[in-house]
């Protein structure tokens, strides 16, 4: 496969760089510095440029209580620009993969993992610019993928967010809520469950993360007990914290559809194992050597 591949110097944008290529595909990386996926203008120009049959859109307007404050450019990162990446791929024939949230849910509790069948209910301007996403993305493309995902982190870090939450963690020992319900998904995970996803060739909306679920102070607690840390955390309420945006209270993700076809990922805590042995190699590799 030829690959466009936006957002690649982000931590998703990373690790599908890695996977794509290990498995033969020629990716063309472009940082958002270098496309601006909001200019219709310079989607066509990279479309050209490259001409791929696959593009990977890891870009989004993702700082969640920023969007609060900057709607206009929430729905035009998150809404506009998915319908002109749509529109570029299906003039061009290729198939086009695109990002979604956990956060398009969050308006109703449904007692078990949400399905890809049911209704989007945001809370907060960042879900909903993203549900705006994946409607213009199925009016205006035909061969696609919109895969909503939840609570990544990768080796490479956010670089919007500087850092991850896994880094966070394990720099301080801090607060943590216990009344949030996900699933944290490593990017290398995800990286590879779409490259197989497009293999399939069976197009449409996917719930995509890792299997399992677990509050924010679960998965903190976990981090530090298998990073070998003693920390003493204490669990908090949502309520606690003074944010302006409201966050869904249990988003965790079903993936039957995702396993009908035949692609899955493992359970969260085997990633968060794998993350740690990825970290720490890569700590070593950069790490300087002793001069005699």
């Amino acid at each position: 496969m030829k690959v466009l591949l936006i957002g690649a110097n982000g931590q998703l944008g990373t690790d599908l760089a890695k996977v794509f290529r290990a498995g033969g595909d020629t990716v063309a990386p472009f940082t958002h510095a270098q496309l601006d996926v909001s200019s219709e203008a310079q989607i066509a120009k990279a479309m050209a440029e490259v001409t791929p049959n696959v593009v990977l859109n890891t870009a989004a307007y993702h700082r969640v209580d920023e969007c609060e404050k900057q709607a206009a450019k929430a729905f035009e990162v998150n809404g506009t620009a998915v319908m002109y990446l749509a529109q570029a791929c299906k003039a061009a024939g290729a198939t086009l993969a695109h990002y979604s949230t956990d956060y398009v849910f969050g308006g109703y509790e449904k007692g078990s993992p949400y399905e890809e069948t049911d209704l989007p209910a945001p809370v907060n301007v960042y879900g909903t610019s993203k549900v705006v996403g994946e409607h213009l993305i199925a009016a205006y493309g035909d061969r696609y993928f919109a895969i909503r995902t939840c609570g990544l982190y990768g080796v490479a870090g956010s670089s919007g967010k500087g850092g991850n939450f896994v880094e966070t963690m394990l720099k301080k020992a801090i607060r943590v809520v216990d009344d949030q319900i996900l699933t944290p998904t490593y990017t290398a995970d995800l990286a590879q469950a779409t490259r197989d996803l497009i293999l399939t060739g069976r197009y449409g909306l996917y719930h995509v993360s890792s299997e399992g679920q677990c509050s924010w102070f679960d998965f903190t607690r976990y981090i530090f007990e298998r990073a070998g840390l003693d920390a003493k955390l204490s669990p908090v309420k949502s309520a606690e914290f003074a944010s302006p945006v409201r966050r869904p209270a249990n988003s965790v993700l079903s993936k039957a559809k995702l396993r009908s076809v035949g692609v899955s990922l493992p359970t969260w805590k085997d990633a968060l194992l794998r993350y740690l042995d990825e970290r720490s190699r890569k700590n070593a590799a950069v790490s300087p050597v002793p001069v005699a």
